[in-house]
């Protein structure tokens, strides 16, 4: 373990980036051989506008990287944050409750903020208005959506406490479940289903892609879905059941549209009736 967290803190911008290409392009290969759903699309036309926001927000994480830097550094030297005024532990065990607390932080808890204040919702649907969802739809979030989160992993760090090489951990494993949980591929249902008992399966997430609430608004976890389950957001739905997107906002031509999708956050609309309807 010691070896691992030494590693991590000062792991190279190389190998960062070999995690989120190498990831991607396994799923993407995975999702031509085990597809959960057979797309009529032409996958790369699709992926543009998903990786131009994959770009803006590596660009966005890039430049504000010195805050998570600093902020880790502080809290390490002040001893402050949540794992650093429990009791000593073993090292795994340390490492493991401040990736599983910074989960909460920087993945659950502002994804369940965005679904529950109206402008935050408005800046986070252009995750939500893809209407074929595989790997590529994984890091397809508006440049100020990039600027929350980043925030919210800010506000992780500071009340977990957790050094640089935790952050680091939580960061490549955030990218590659989100990738995961995105990529359209087909689990056996038993294996996903004993799966999401410990950590989001592809199953479980895509619940969270359903047009229609309440499925919508279920499943903000990223990583493990003690959350979830936790406080009361987990929900199922049968993947066969799925129809991604967002019931008021179905063109899909404009939310395939790279313009359209930047203009977004910034256009009105009032949640219709239908949209409050569960599904039966």
């Amino acid at each position: 373990m010691e070896t691992i967290i030494k590693y991590f803190e000062t792991i190279p911008s190389l190998h960062r980036s070999l995690v989120l290409v190498g990831g991607l392009t396994f799923f993407w290969l995975l999702e031509g051989s085990l597809p959960l759903f057979n797309y009529k699309y032409k996958k790369w036309k699709h992926a543009v506008p998903n990786l131009f926001f994959t770009l803006t927000t590596i660009t966005i994480n890039f430049a504000l990287a010195f805050l998570l830097l600093r902020l880790s550094d502080w809290v390490t030297v002040n001893n402050f944050g949540i794992i650093n005024w429990l009791p000593e532990m073993a090292l795994w065990l340390y490492a493991l409750l401040g990736v599983i607390l910074l989960d909460f932080f920087g993945a659950y808890l502002a994804h369940y903020v965005e679904h529950k204040i109206k402008p935050l919702w408005m800046v986070h649907l252009v995750h939500h208005t893809d209407h074929k969802v595989d790997t590529t739809t994984a890091n397809r979030h508006h440049p100020i959506e990039s600027l929350i989160r980043f925030a919210f992993t800010l506000l992780g760090v500071f009340l977990v406490g957790t050094p640089i090489a935790l952050v680091m951990i939580y960061q490549a494993m955030s990218l590659i479940f989100t990738q995961f949980t995105h990529a359209n591929i087909k689990m056996p249902k038993r294996l996903d289903k004993a799966l999401s008992y410990f950590i989001v399966s592809p199953d479980m997430h895509k619940v969270h892609h359903h047009y229609r609430l309440p499925y919508t608004d279920s499943n903000y976890g990223n990583i493990f879905s003690v959350w979830d389950r936790l406080l009361g957001t987990y929900r199922y739905l049968d993947r066969e059941k799925l129809i991604y997107g967002v019931d008021v906002f179905p063109d899909e031509v404009k939310n395939s549209n790279l313009k359209e999708l930047l203009k977004q956050p910034f256009q009105n609309y009032e949640k219709t009736t239908l949209s409050t309807k569960i599904d039966n």
